[in-house]
């Protein structure tokens, strides 16, 4: 169970109206805001005051079954609260709260059972990685946006049927109807050409609806971490880098990243109790360098500063700050109580989320 020590105030949380100085400080000192610039301190305070997210099992669906084509039902603040009130809302975050759990204290390279099915994702997110390199991208001026990403999203989503055909139970064929849309809208929107954590998310509700189906159990769980999300998100940084992809509702340096969320969450519960590798750590270019491979928040950090110039406090002030939190259990605690309030609760992310017979609007 995930401790509760994260309620103190020690996890940093910023504000959007925050203006960083041109003289950078030590990493993990938070610079005063400037006295006329209004502080919205909502964002700190409701994460600070929220309860840690706990791990949840998930019932398995039995027949009859009645899957149909989910459709989109978030357009409030009312309709968010009523999700997060819901079996549904509280079951799926407490599967990603579990499977948080069940990777921590282990490694990328650490042996794990693996399944079939996971064993069939795996390979299906390895076709996508080869289908970038079949469709190179159009030579264009612009930073983001590459329109050959929609000639491979296309493919994508053209082959979607015949990909979950291939882990599927004949008895679950019909499940397509479902799940197909959530795992087409996990890599990105063709048409804007840009990806964020509201596609993320929807990759883990595609794997939330496996794990209704059945086809994921608990026993996957740490390979549907250190197997399944790694390779996805080899796929996402090569999709970002080769397509330009562009950030989908990025808060820019107030954001925790500019395209993830979860694998940070994964990353930190990887490092909770580890005898040397501290939150401070990633401020060593020789422990990114030699454990990017190992650990899903390193990896993401060695990325970050491949692709972003200037100081790492400028261009990510959160992240700097979440590197002054004394432990690992902090980080992730916090991490699981920002991504709910950040993420699961804003409108504009959520709006775009699906429900059908496996996600219920209740």
């Amino acid at each position: 169970m995930q401790s509760n020590d994260s309620k103190s105030p020690e996890f940093p949380i910023p504000s959007p109206n925050f203006h960083a100085p041109t003289n950078f400080p030590p990493p993990t000192h938070r610079p005063t805001p400037s006295p006329n610039i209004p502080v919205n301190n909502r964002p700190s305070q409701s994460i600070i005051l929220f309860p840690v997210p706990q791990p949840q099992r998930v019932s398995v669906v039995s027949p009859p079954y009645h899957f149909q084509a989910p459709s989109k039902r978030i357009h409030s603040p009312d309709d968010i609260r009523q999700f997060h009130d819901s079996d549904s809302g509280r079951n799926f975050l407490g599967f990603i709260v579990a499977l948080s759990e069940s990777t921590r204290g282990r490694k990328i390279s650490d042996p794990c059972y693996q399944s079939e099915t996971v064993n069939s994702i795996v390979s299906i997110l390895d076709s996508l990685i080869q289908w970038i390199d079949d469709i190179p991208p159009a030579s264009m001026a612009s930073r983001y946006g590459n329109l050959s990403y929609r000639i491979w999203h296309a493919r994508m989503v053209e082959n979607s049927d015949s990909l979950m055909l291939r882990f599927l139970p004949e008895d679950l064929h019909s499940a397509t109807v479902e799940i197909v849309l959530y795992f087409t809208d996990s890599f990105g929107n063709s048409s804007r050409i840009d990806y964020g954590t509201g596609h993320e998310t929807n990759f883990a509700a595609w794997l939330y609806c496996l794990a209704k189906l059945g086809t994921i159990k608990e026993e996957d769980y740490p390979a549907v971490v250190v197997r399944v999300f790694v390779k996805y998100l080899d796929l996402m940084r090569k999709l970002q880098l080769v397509y330009c992809l562009e950030p989908a509702g990025s808060h820019g340096v107030w954001g925790l990243d500019d395209y993830h969320f979860l694998s940070y969450v994964f990353g930190s519960s990887q490092l909770i109790d580890h005898k040397y590798l501290k939150p401070k750590s990633i401020h060593t270019q020789d422990i990114l360098d030699n454990f990017s491979n190992e650990y899903l928040y390193f990896s993401c950090i060695s990325f970050i500063k491949k692709v972003k110039k200037g100081p790492f406090s400028e261009h990510s002030p959160l992240l700097d700050d979440i590197s002054g939190v004394p432990n690992w259990n902090k980080v992730n605690s916090g991490l699981l109580k920002m991504y709910k309030v950040e993420v699961l609760e804003k409108v504009p992310i959520m709006q775009h989320f699906l429900f059908g017979w496996l996600i219920k609007w209740n």
